[in-house]
């Protein structure tokens, strides 16, 4: 069975979860989260077939499917047998347009919507837009927005790899069609690398990446480390 939180809302969407999780969690089950920013092809797959080597039940967070097209798009194609599925999945999504709404409402178990005013919904993507201008203090400014509005860590840092991403891409490449990506946001990549050599986006890349996983592996808190990254830029 799944069950879907979503909305533009993500402290609620995250707190109905929690709550879901903290009344329903069975005693003997195991909980894992896939965080759709660092999904690897195959990996609901192997949700799907999991089995606890302690013999009982198998809950999944999915966190954001949308942050990874290659996430996104596994579970639509899986919600079916997750629906079917011994095991329990849990999806946190951003807002949903009609039809990807009708694709999870289809076999859902409960599927439920949280939404904030307009005038308090944050742009996760002002983030990318401040890193690409090199604005150390508007970037700042923006990811302690970004945790008030309910965003994780894994989150933010999804969406500041990804303008890395596609810098590098940019800094490597001629054209949009040569990166694979859209004409607008590769003519804004090549605008933004007159703020920054190959070498520094590699660097900025590389200590991000070392952060997240230093992060996970508790050797730093992923909050402070990410505000001591956003001060570097």
């Amino acid at each position: 069975m799944y069950v879907v939180f979503y909305g533009n809302d993500r402290k609620r969407v995250r707190d109905a979860a929690d709550s879901y999780i903290d009344k329903n969690f069975p005693t003997d089950g195991t909980l894992t989260t896939i965080e759709g920013a660092e999904y690897e092809l195959g990996m609901l797959n192997d949700a799907l077939g999991a089995t606890s080597l302690f013999g009982g039940v198998e809950w999944f967070v999915v966190d954001t499917p949308a942050a990874n097209k290659d996430c996104v798009e596994e579970v639509k194609e899986a919600l079916a047998a997750m629906a079917e599925s011994p095991n329990t999945f849990i999806i946190l999504e951003e807002s949903l347009l009609a039809a990807a709404k009708k694709t999870y409402t289809q076999h859902a178990t409960e599927i439920t919507e949280f939404k904030t005013d307009k005038t308090d919904y944050f742009n996760a993507f002002s983030l990318a837009e401040a890193l690409a201008q090199k604005d150390k203090r508007k970037l700042w400014v923006l990811l302690q927005e970004a945790k008030l509005s309910g965003m994780r860590e894994e989150e933010i840092i999804g969406i500041i790899w990804w303008q890395l991403k596609s810098l590098r891409l940019a800094a490597n490449t001629k054209t949009a069609k040569e990166a694979g990506m859209k004409d607008f946001p590769y003519n804004k990549a090549k605008r933004a690398l007159s703020k920054f050599s190959n070498e520094r986006i590699e660097e900025l890349s590389q200590s991000l990446l070392t952060l997240y996983h230093d992060g996970h592996a508790g050797v730093r808190y992923l909050d402070i480390a990410l505000e001591r990254w956003v001060l570097k830029v």
